[in-house]
């Protein structure tokens, strides 16, 4: 087991939370499966690590485990919609704890065209006449508290209406 070391590491109260809302192992499944050769939490602390920096996979420090077993991991989880049921069960959460309902009733919808580098290929960009901007357009949807509903990026060409 790692020793906690990076400011994204999860707290054991995170943890706690967290671990509850991960699927169950193929090994302990009806199925069955391979025994896991890497903690969970230690999984979960490299993709931690990897959205709080920025870094490539490829990049991740050696003392998390190999960069393609929690690429994986990650893959898997958000085929199957486990990074979203965890995203809505933190945000019911912290509704709840605000004194509001755990799902939202009302959203806000904004979006942003930013710049994409010459290596983006033409087909993911697009051009934006209104920003005079060459890239992609990220599109987010938040309640009114601001907690991310859902995140959506596609070339700048596109016009709001039909991204929404």
């Amino acid at each position: 087991m790692r020793s906690r070391r990076s400011p994204s590491d999860t707290t054991n109260a995170e943890w706690a939370l967290l671990e509850g809302l991960l699927p169950t192992p193929a090994c302990q499944t009806s199925k069955g499966g391979r025994p896991e050769k890497h903690p969970r939490r230690e999984i979960v602390d490299a993709i931690r690590y990897v959205v709080d920096t920025g870094c490539k996979w490829r990049a991740l420090p050696a003392d998390f485990p190999p960069w393609r077993t929690v690429w994986g991991f990650m893959a898997r989880w958000a085929a199957a919609g486990i990074v979203g049921q965890i995203r809505d069960q933190l945000a019911g959460r912290i509704r709840r704890d605000l004194g509001k309902g755990p799902r939202a009733v009302a959203t806000v919808i904004d979006s942003q065209s930013v710049k994409a580098a010459e290596t983006v290929s033409k087909a993911t960009r697009g051009y934006d006449a209104g920003k005079k901007v060459n890239g992609r357009k990220r599109h987010l949807v938040v309640d009114t508290r601001g907690l991310p509903l859902l995140v959506k990026v596609t070339p700048a060409d596109l016009h709001d209406a039909a991204a929404a």
